[in-house]
């Protein structure tokens, strides 16, 4: 079942990405905001290849045995976790129902009424709500967000979850994820960036996705083929290099002195030309007309300056996401180390954060 609106304590955030299973554990402290929670353990341990294809698991026992190692590597005692499932795997739809029905009667009429909303038979889905609030046209009314996925995309991601020992006790939504991660570093700028219109861009290493944030809610999202992949695939056919090593060089910025003029410097341009694209498509689709800033978030944002040159050819705002700004590391957290792949844990930290609902 997805996880909306389950109150858990000790979660373990999961992502579980086409390249590597990425590990949040928080806990809270005293403060405000993003103050609130501090850093108890973490991890991200590399997937092999083609363990995860276009954002569904194929190897079930290859991600088992990941999560196994990520949680061995973090020292969590947790053994609870939320993991997501991709924003394309979903269908999402909101409805309006009579504000006078209890939950148990909501989930009733959804059940008695989803084939409506969902184009496959129901005994191959999973599906489950959230209350939205008030509806807008109606007072007597609430507006209940309903989200069914294929049976297969989250048996696999909790069946890979209970090889490494582990309990999938929320099942969530990629973008809502992101969409909580979010929302915790705008709470740190208080009413100052609340009601701005945010385009977080996530660039994995096959896709980038836009999600677009109006007063902290999705308004908007689009899928791309365009990622990391294409950068490492250039570095390894220029430098002959394997494509662990030129992860591992990119990542360490050990390259030669050219790479950044022939290779960096054509990515960030593409990157850039990508990010344009999308934001067309959401004003084309949407009443929006502009964009307040730009969030990087993925494995791209941690190349040196890539924020500073796609600010300037879109005019507007760009920093890279860190959703660990205000937050203390734990005893045993390496925090150098968790800086520096702060852009690329968006997504389980806003799974993290699910055991404070």
């Amino acid at each position: 079942m997805f996880g909306f609106g389950r109150q858990q304590k000790a979660l373990l955030g999961l992502d579980i990405s086409s390249t590597a299973v990425k590990l949040i554990e928080l806990s809270q402290t005293a403060g405000t905001a993003a103050e609130l929670f501090r850093v108890e353990a973490f991890t991200v341990e590399p997937l092999p290849v083609n363990a995860v294809v276009e954002k569904k698991i194929s190897d079930v026992d290859a991600v088992g045995q990941a999560v196994q190692r990520a949680v061995a590597r973090s020292g969590t005692k947790t053994r609870r976790a939320a993991c997501a499932v991709a924003g394309s795997a979903v269908i999402t739809k909101v409805i309006s129902m009579p504000g006078t029905l209890s939950d148990a009667e909501m989930e009733t009429q959804i059940q008695l009424e989803a084939d409506q909303y969902i184009p496959y038979p129901l005994e191959e889905v999973n599906i489950d709500f959230d209350l939205v609030g008030p509806s807008a046209t109606n007072p007597d009314m609430v507006d209940v967000l309903i989200a069914a996925s294929r049976r297969e995309n989250v048996d696999d991601r909790v069946a890979a979850l209970e090889l490494a020992g582990l309990t999938a006790e929320v099942v969530d939504v990629e973008a809502y994820a992101m969409e909580a991660a979010c929302a915790l570093l705008l709470g740190r700028f208080e009413d100052e960036r609340q009601d701005q219109t945010v385009a977080v861009v996530d660039v994995g290493a096959t896709t980038t996705t836009l999600q677009v944030l109006h007063d902290g809610r999705t308004a908007y999202t689009r899928e791309q083929n365009f990622g990391g992949n294409q950068l490492l695939g250039e570095i390894e056919r220029r430098y002959g290099l394997t494509r662990p090593q030129a992860l591992e060089r990119l990542e360490q910025n050990n390259l030669p002195e050219n790479c950044s003029t022939e290779v960096l410097g054509p990515f960030k341009e593409a990157l850039s030309q990508q990010i344009a694209r999308a934001l067309q498509f959401f004003y084309s689709a949407s009443s929006f007309n502009r964009t307040d800033q730009v969030m990087l978030a993925g494995g791209a944002a941690r190349i040196d300056k890539i924020d500073e040159l796609i600010e300037e050819r879109l005019g507007f705002p760009v920093s890279v996401a860190n959703p660990f700004a205000a937050m203390a590391p734990g005893p045993g957290v390496d925090a150098r180390a968790l800086m520096a792949a702060a852009p690329t844990l968006m997504a389980a930290t806003g799974l993290a954060l699910r055991a404070f609902d």
